[in-house]
Formats: structure tokens, sequence, C-alpha cells
């Protein structure tokens, strides 16, 4: 696992909270999965030429 993007207790304290168990290999899934949608987000950014990440680039 490397650097997560996420707070891990929070995720698990949410997933807990739901009635659910967190396997140790969901959070590294997740701060891929995050990663990404950042990525994407900055893609649309710079294409409309802005140097600030909105809501609506997500």
């Amino acid at each position: 696992m490397g650097d997560l993007l996420i707070v891990a207790s929070k995720v698990k304290e949410f997933i807990k909270a739901k009635g659910c168990h967190t396997a140790s290999d969901s959070l590294d899934a997740l701060s891929k999965k995050v990663e990404s949608l950042l990525g994407e987000a900055a893609k649309r950014c710079k294409e409309n030429r802005r140097s600030t990440v909105k809501p609506a680039d997500l």
C-alpha cells in the first residue's frame, strides 16, 4: 500500500456505521479511485484554462 489519499480511520468508521467490515485492501482500492477522480478533475480544469479545480470538474 502506497500513500493513501483518504483518511483510513474515517472510512473504516463510516463503513462500520453501515454495519459492515473493511477489508485491508479496500482502503488502497478506494485511494486509487480517488486518485483517478482527482486526475480527471485536474485534466478538465486545465482544459478549461483554469488552475482551480471546482466541483463541476469532479
